[in-house]
């Protein structure tokens, strides 16, 4: 006997309707969770809402029923009246773990970020963000939120990229555009011991990616190009050129002018490695990247989520002699390499 997950083939049923208008609950659980350390008590041994409620400061009540919520959601496992971590839980939401991702609500739960898709009805409607620039301000303070809380995140997709494009050879000039927290490029400097970044991005924003490179021991191979990247003079020379989640705040138009722009900074035979969240033909597939077109739809007026193709073809208006994607797994991200 089979069975089917086909919806068009089960009993019409408004559990998915609840589930979808009550999801700001399972939002604000998790960062409750975090806020409280609950997920980092649980794996320190104390399992029971008595104990967790001890650790966490709490009342046993709320305790009980945070952690009863957390375990209909996946996040956590119940035997009796003991909790338990699953296992996505105990990697990335316990502190004392190396890929907690607990401080990345640090950004992704600003209020700009939350009231934009407060407003996505309007978004919809005008077909980007409803505030107009939404987070393309200049300087805008979330950026330097997003490179404290994001850097833990990004580390093991960094050094997964850097090591990646080792294989192509070694680099020696290196551009780092919307270079954030500086991770990429501090990465692709540990692998390549003679190179130099050069560090594009808002003055507010650099600071904490200087701070970053300086405790890896790589200050003095780490050099700020401060200001908008559209109008900053990056010079030429580069043997390569990372540019990691930047493409897809800007329409296509923008993108190709943005690459020949990167196209020129580059030396002969030199490589633009491009990080971002590419879905399938189809656009629904695979869920986290095909759904990252909603976040650009209610934070940029025209961003989007591209396909391989559609990046293939930016690449090769602007002048790329090739264009392909790279087998290495970086995070929920695809690394594109684009040859000069």
């Amino acid at each position: 006997m089979t069975t089917t997950t086909d919806p068009s083939q089960q009993a019409p049923t408004p559990e998915r309707f609840f589930r979808a208008v009550n999801a700001y609950q399972q939002t604000e659980a998790i960062k409750a969770a975090l806020e409280l350390e609950l997920f980092t008590a649980i794996a320190e041994g104390n399992t029971t809402a008595p104990a967790i409620a001890a650790r966490c400061q709490t009342a046993e009540r709320g305790a009980r029923i945070l952690c009863d919520f957390l375990t209909i959601h996946g996040f956590l496992t119940k035997n009796g009246d003991s909790y338990a971590l699953a296992p996505d839980a105990e990697m990335f939401l316990n502190k004392n773990s190396r890929a907690y991702l607990g401080g990345a609500v640090g950004f992704l739960l600003t209020p700009h970020i939350r009231e934009a898709n407060g407003s996505l009805t309007d978004a919809v409607r005008r077909g980007g963000a409803a505030t107009g620039e939404g987070t393309l301000k200049t300087e805008n303070p979330d950026w330097v939120k997003f490179a404290e809380a994001m850097m833990p995140m990004m580390f093991m997709p960094a050094q997964m990229a850097a090591a990646e494009l080792r294989k192509g050879g070694e680099s020696l000039k290196v551009l780092d555009i919307a270079a954030s927290h500086g991770i990429y490029g501090i990465s692709v400097a540990q692998q390549n011991p003679g190179a130099h970044i050069y560090a594009s991005d808002w003055k507010n924003v650099l600071e904490v990616g200087i701070r970053n490179a300086a405790a890896m021991g790589l200050g003095d191979r780490y050099h700020p190009l401060p200001g908008d990247a559209f109008q900053t003079d990056f010079g030429t020379g580069y043997d390569l050129v990372l540019i990691p989640n930047f493409l897809h705040h800007f329409d296509v138009p923008t993108c190709t002018a943005f690459m020949r722009k990167v196209h020129t900074a580059l030396a002969p035979g030199g490589r633009a490695a491009i990080i971002e969240f590419v879905p399938n033909p189809d656009r629904i597939t695979p869920a986290t990247p095909a759904a990252f077109s909603m976040m650009m739809l209610v934070t940029t007026p025209s961003g989007d989520a591209y396909t391989f193709a559609e990046l293939e073809s930016i690449c090769k208006d602007a002048g790329f002699s090739s264009v392909e994607p790279t087998p290495a797994q970086v995070g929920v991200s695809t690394l594109v390499v684009a040859h000069k």
